[in-house]
């Protein structure tokens, strides 16, 4: 599976603490976490975390960010059905697009750098 690479793919859902589709999608990105036991699933808060976005703008929620190594896949808005979800990381775990956007790419290098310590909780 694409999964096992030596590094895996990070997957970082960009929500708000305010935001109640936020709160009932914890669930979601969970089940996605157990699916996909190869990837690295973070959870971030877009106002206690405003430093790493930095002028990233996240206008819509819930926003994945997805990437390998210093490769950024996908970043965008996520319908907040399981299956859209599932069928998009899916997608990019398969063909493994290449996006240019280079203020996305810059929190995906600044997560995959603090690797250890960015396991920031998703749940409560």
């Amino acid at each position: 599976m694409p999964e096992t690479l030596s590094s895996p793919t990070l997957v970082a859902c960009l929500c708000a603490d305010w935001c109640r589709l936020c709160d009932s999608y914890r669930e979601t990105f969970k089940t996605l976490e157990a699916q996909h036991p190869g990837c690295r699933f973070v959870w971030i808060d877009i106002e206690d975390e405003a430093d790493l976005l930095g002028d990233l703008d996240i206008e819509t929620f819930p926003t994945f960010l997805i990437g390998t190594e210093d490769q950024l896949h996908f970043v965008g808005p996520v319908m907040p059905q399981p299956g859209t979800a599932q069928r998009l990381l899916d997608s990019v775990l398969l063909h493994r697009p290449v996006v240019q956007e280079p203020l996305a790419q810059a929190l995906l290098m600044y997560l995959q750098q603090r690797q250890c310590s960015t396991s920031l909780p998703h749940s409560r």
